[in-house]
């Protein structure tokens, strides 16, 4: 055994992914003493259920297994309530096709102990050893999202840490409220980071630590990563959908009206993220991005009712 990781969880969210959960989770859990491992198995059926089941029994973890498909931000706030049942004081939330190695759970355990007011986050790998994510911002004037390494000169942007995999303690988690339950998929850790940061907390960067993720390893068929094969409905419509949902909750009205106004020609990169050859493949990518479309708009019309009506409002 390695370091001591008394106090620490590693909380994933499983959507049929066990084989990932044998692959990644189990040889790390396996060298690492005193790491509580919850696994929170959203329902993908029952054979799943079963395999989850009988893994985590056979690996020493503890599983939560809801009824339904809770989405990414709802499933990771029941593994941290678990956690924390469990005795742990600092959270890793990682996701099952993310590789972190002891050194690296010991390395984050270490920056969450010493700067309990400060989520941080790993440099992210791909495979081949290109850089995931070493931090990303967002843009304040449109809702775009690019990497921090490029970052435009006199931007108006907000850093935010990829829910990849990512460090805090309980401390913080409980002062910023955990993932909001309104994302289901995407956008919920760029709205994280903002209220990290809302609650007097800190985003840290660790460019020394590093963990491996296969992106899009979690999707089922139809999922994809940036080799220009088409991503899956959900991807799209979560990810257009959530800019505006973030945006009704976070913007003031002229920053809201402006994204709900660039939202056709940002939908439009989202889908481009699959190349075009997808629209000939699945004409009906297009309309899954209209409707994502349609659907942020609403959010946004309702938001900007509730302000109008409310007291004080300017008339």
């Amino acid at each position: 055994m390695g370091e001591s990781l008394a106090g620490l969880s590693v909380v994933v969210v499983n959507y049929g992914s066990t084989d990932l959960l044998r692959q990644n989770l189990a040889p790390v859990s396996r060298v690492t003493e005193g790491l509580v491992v919850v696994v929170v198995d959203n329902w993908s059926g029952a054979a799943e259920r079963a395999r989850v089941t009988e893994l985590a029994a056979a690996e020493g973890w503890h599983l939560v297994a809801p009824a339904g498909n809770e989405g990414f931000g709802t499933g990771v706030n029941l593994g941290v309530a678990r956690a924390r049942e469990a005795g742990a004081r600092h959270h890793v939330l990682l996701n099952p096709d993310a590789v972190a190695d002891a050194g690296a759970l010991a390395a984050l355990h270490r920056a969450s102990s010493s700067e309990s007011l400060t989520m941080s986050a790993p440099t992210v790998l791909r495979p081949d050893g290109s850089v995931w994510s070493a931090g990303s911002d967002l843009y304040l004037d449109d809702g775009r999202i690019r990497s921090r390494r490029r970052r435009l000169p006199g931007a108006r942007v907000e850093e935010w840490l990829s829910g990849a995999c990512l460090v805090l303690s309980d401390e913080l988690w409980q002062r910023c409220g955990g993932f909001d339950d309104d994302y289901f998929l995407y956008w919920e850790d760029v709205d994280l980071s903002r209220r990290v940061v809302g609650s007097g907390g800190a985003l840290r960067l660790l460019d020394d630590v590093t963990v491996v993720h296969a992106e899009g390893g979690t999707q089922t068929a139809g999922g994809a990563d940036r080799s220009g094969q088409a991503k899956s409905a959900g991807y799209y419509r979560h990810n257009i959908r959530n800019r505006l949902l973030f945006a009704a909750k976070h913007l003031g009205d002229d920053d809201l009206r402006r994204w709900r106004r660039l939202t056709p020609r940002i939908a439009w990169e989202v889908l481009l993220q699959g190349g075009r050859r997808q629209f000939v493949r699945s004409p009906g990518t297009l309309l899954v991005g209209l409707r994502a479309v349609l659907e942020g708009r609403r959010i946004v019309a309702a938001e900007l009712r509730r302000r109008a009506a409310a007291p004080g409002a300017p008339s």
